[in-house]
């Protein structure tokens, strides 16, 4: 049987005095059942162990079902006062991409260079130093990170040792986006084309050759690369081939924003259109309406899309349906663009250029609080990039006028089960 959370917390409480219920308060299938539910990862005690008695004994799952509701609880109500660590560096730069995995942050800034720190001790631990030009894009995969630059290059870096491992020549003007998938790494340029590059070679194993345009956004799963343009074009290839599948027209502007699952595009342009379109038949199966502007970030899990947008809103969608599930304003809504979104099961976390960063609840819409305010928000103060792990967030901030330091901020929510 499955109980609810009001019925496991009736089964705590009743725990106390009554054996039978106690026993049932440490099933460990129970409470594995209510984490599988509740998408709560498996704890690292049983990762370890493997083989864990389904019996009476003390429940690895219990535990790891009540820290991550600690967890969630201070994401929505944890002290707030000051920033476990504050990382600055890249001068008076804009820190354009921002890398969050483990306990590694990558920065890349139009500094021309990127910054290693630990999400530990809030320590730099290298810069990479090669690109002649401003860096932006990036991805990150374990001890990799691969940067693009306005040099027009692409450079495969050691985060441990900082060493450039490749740089990867071919694009005639500045590498705007890329995408990582396992060894390969599909970049997008303001030359208009597609290169498809193995990391651990170095070698451009495929172009891709149609945009007639910048190629702004790039999305790819290993078998397909999807990619947005200023063309006002989404195109589908088969990168073995380079050969374009699809070509999806509907968009009557600039397409800035992509995501891909495997069957579904979600296009979102400058014409403040989002559409959503069938990746095997390039039909558009629903056009979502009701943004000002341009569609500057979306991410995309399941059938749950979250959308954020130049005119400071936010929409949540269901792209089975076509509907807007919610929209998050108010009066605590952003007061300028939204520069970066993340959601999970729970929460949607949004930054802005009005310098704040916003915790949403994801099912409700309800605005939660903010986590970040700057004080220089209004006046010059933004959030460019904000990046979020279980128990971390991480937030570039800076100004382009000098009324905010640029720098890193990293809040931790994580909790102490001893």
């Amino acid at each position: 049987f499955v109980l609810s959370s009001r019925e496991l917390r009736a089964v705590l409480k009743a725990a106390q005095p009554c054996r039978y219920w106690r026993i049932l308060a440490e099933d460990n299938l129970l409470w594995r059942e209510k984490c599988k539910e509740e998408g709560i990862d498996e704890p690292v005690y049983i990762k370890r162990r493997k083989v864990v008695k389904p019996g009476f004994a003390h429940s690895p799952w219990k535990s790891a079902y009540i820290r991550q509701h600690r967890i969630d609880t201070n994401w929505r109500c944890g002290d707030l006062k000051t920033p476990k660590q504050v990382l600055k560096g890249h001068d008076d730069h804009v820190i354009t991409c921002l890398q969050f995995c483990g306990n590694r942050i990558v920065s890349g800034s139009d500094d021309n260079t990127l910054k290693v720190w630990s999400a530990v001790t809030g320590k730099c631990l290298r810069t990479l130093v090669g690109h002649t030009g401003g860096v932006w894009s990036s991805q990150m995969r374990g001890n990799i990170i691969i940067s693009g630059s306005t040099d027009r290059t692409l450079k495969v870096w050691n985060a441990d040792s900082g060493e450039c491992i490749h740089t990867l020549y071919g694009h005639t003007s500045t590498v705007r986006c890329m995408h990582l998938h396992e060894n390969r790494v599909v970049s997008g340029s303001r030359d208009a084309t597609l290169r498809v590059w193995d990391i651990e070679s170095g070698q451009c194993l495929h172009v891709l050759m149609g945009h007639v345009a910048a190629v702004r956004c790039v999305q790819y799963d290993g078998r397909r690369v999807v990619s947005g343009a200023y063309d006002f074009m989404v195109k589908v290839w088969d990168p073995e081939t380079e050969t374009c599948l699809h070509t999806l027209q509907g968009h009557t502007n600039r397409v800035y924003s992509l995501q891909f699952d495997g069957i579904h595009v979600v296009s979102g342009s400058l014409d403040t259109s989002i559409r959503v379109w069938d990746v095997e038949t390039g039909n558009c199966i629903h056009t979502l309406t009701g943004h000002q502007s341009l569609t500057s970030g979306m991410e995309l899990k399941d059938n749950i899309l979250v959308s954020g947008n130049a005119d400071s809103t936010v929409k949540i969608w269901d792209i089975k349906t076509g509907q807007c599930l919610q929209t998050l304003q108010g009066p605590n809504k952003h007061q300028s663009a939204v520069t970066c979104l993340q959601f999970n099961k729970n929460f949607v976390i949004t930054s802005s250029d009005d310098g704040t960063v916003k915790l949403w609840d994801l099912k409700t819409g309800e605005f939660i609080r903010n986590l970040v305010t700057l004080e220089s928000g209004g006046s010059g103060g933004v959030v460019w990039r904000i990046r979020a792990s279980n128990t971390k967030l991480v937030c570039a901030v800076g100004s382009r006028n000098g009324t905010e330091e640029t720098k890193l901020l990293v809040l931790d929510f994580d909790v102490d089960m001893k």
